[in-house]
């Protein structure tokens, strides 16, 4: 029971094109059964009653002559020898039988030819006078036997007749059966494969064209088919990835357009700040001071939201440009750590074979990876604790490792995702008062570069962290 199952599930456990496939190899397969075993039966049909009839006949006429030699001359000799002069082919044996007293006396043409080949039914049919004949078994193999009474039930002529030549044939017709059936299934398999990869090319093309639109390549596009069922899948397509691509230059467009109409006023609201913490120590009391503080914090966060912003509608629009230079990375990375001036600097580790090396990156881009990933670290993890270079074929890897509580299985492809704070942030500390962006233009950034950015557990076991931006820069 569980095997049926496990068959009947099969199929479903199969892609569509295989199931295609295995469907027209199994329909023909069927087919050609049926087809092989009705064209076989009716053969043997035909073929067994020819074989009866010839029989028959030719033992009704042999029968008539045997009677006439019986009548004249009843010797045994006599009758073996007209026996011998009968018509009959060599696949057939003729037997003649004499009463003698209450029972028969056979007597064969040939002394190895015996009258066991009779079967006592159709013996004691024709001695009643009555003429039958019977297919038996003789020694494994089919035989005919046909019995008829001749000088009123005195004597009977039987001829045995072998079946080989037909069964022969029959085998013969039976392995052409066989061969055909298998040709033809492999034939419909061939068929149903071609007419699937055919019929499927379309659904192949719209997944190409869908990943296509997922890594970014908003202007992709189905051509159109002669097909007219295919052509509403391919319209229907091209209208879903136009208005995304609309829906996204517009979100694009509008974002780069807030943060720019926000720059000039917030250009303003910054120097007006500045003007007030200058004269921060004139205030009258603690309040104003506090809240002068406030706002500087405040209008920094602004600052870099729209920067954030500007950066994100650039990657958007496709109009982010690597401006590529001559990088010392060591030394990029110990000064991009020494600018977060945190109370306690994470410990810098390079790879000996590494220390000094030139690489072709963009050095802004880079300082801005960095320095994202030290503020999230600052902001969720307590800070970051140990910051590694190290080579990996020809890749470098940029890892920031801290001490917070890490980041949940679920959640280290989602914080990478824009605006994600809540998933992420929340499993790690509180203390963070970003909006989301950085993690997010740090992918941004190591794609440009051609490279990548994950998270796992740290390496030595400790609680936190471990951020590794993977870069393919080449060696300058």
């Amino acid at each position: 029971m569980a095997g049926l199952r496990a068959w009947r599930a099969l199929p479903a456990r199969l892609g569509l094109r295989a199931r295609i496939t295995f469907t027209f190899a199994a329909t023909t397969a069927l087919l050609s059964a049926l087809m092989a075993g009705a064209t076989f039966g009716l053969t043997r049909e035909n073929l067994v009653n020819q074989r009866e009839a010839s029989a028959t006949r030719q033992a009704r006429q042999n029968a008539e002559t045997i009677a006439q030699q019986v009548d004249a001359n009843p010797v045994d000799e006599l009758i073996r020898e007209a026996m011998g002069e009968l018509g009959t082919p060599t696949s057939s044996r003729p037997i003649v039988e004499v009463r003698d007293g209450d029972g028969w006396r056979p007597i064969p043409l040939r002394p190895t030819t015996g009258a066991e080949a009779i079967p006592d039914e159709l013996r004691a049919t024709v001695a009643d006078g009555v003429p039958a004949r019977m297919i038996t078994d003789v020694g494994g193999d089919p035989e005919l036997v046909v019995g008829i009474p001749i000088n009123d039930d005195a004597a009977a002529y039987y001829e045995v007749v072998s079946f080989g030549e037909v069964q022969d044939t029959l085998r013969s017709l039976a392995a052409s059966l066989l061969a055909a059936s298998v040709i033809t299934t492999l034939v419909g398999g061939t068929l149903g494969y071609w007419l699937s990869r055919r019929t499927l090319r379309p659904l192949s093309n719209v997944g190409l064209a869908a990943e296509a639109i997922a890594g970014g390549r908003l202007d992709t596009r189905l051509e159109g088919t002669e097909d007219p069922d295919l052509n509403v899948l391919v319209t229907s397509f091209n209208h879903m990835a136009q208005a995304l691509e609309e829906r996204i230059d517009r979100d694009g467009r509008f974002a780069s357009d807030v943060s720019h109409e926000l720059r000039s006023p917030l250009m303003t609201l910054a120097a007006s700040v500045s003007v007030l913490a200058t004269r921060r120590e004139e205030m009258p009391d603690d309040a104003s001071r506090s809240a002068v503080d406030l706002m500087e914090a405040d209008m920094a966060r602004f600052q870099q939201l729209v920067d954030d912003l500007l950066e994100i509608s650039r990657f958007d629009a496709g109009v982010a440009r690597l401006s590529l230079e001559e990088v010392r990375l060591p030394e990029l990375v110990r000064q991009a750590v020494s600018q977060r001036r945190a109370e306690k600097p994470p410990a810098i580790e390079v790879d000996a074979d590494l220390a000094g090396m030139l690489v072709r990156a963009d050095k802004r881009r880079l300082v801005r990876i960095l320095d994202n990933l030290l503020g999230n670290a600052e902001a969720y993890g307590g800070g970051a604790e140990r910051v590694a270079v190290e080579a990996a074929g020809d890749s470098v890897l940029i890892a920031v490792e801290d001490g917070g509580p890490g980041v949940s299985e679920e959640n280290r492809e989602r914080i990478f995702d824009r605006f994600s704070r809540g998933g992420g942030a929340g499993r790690r500390s509180g203390g963070g008062d970003g909006v989301g962006l950085g993690l997010a233009l740090v992918a941004e950034h190591a794609r440009l570069h051609g490279g990548r950015v994950w998270v796992e557990d740290r390496p030595d076991g400790r609680s936190g962290a471990r951020f590794v931006v993977q870069l393919p820069v080449g060696r300058a």
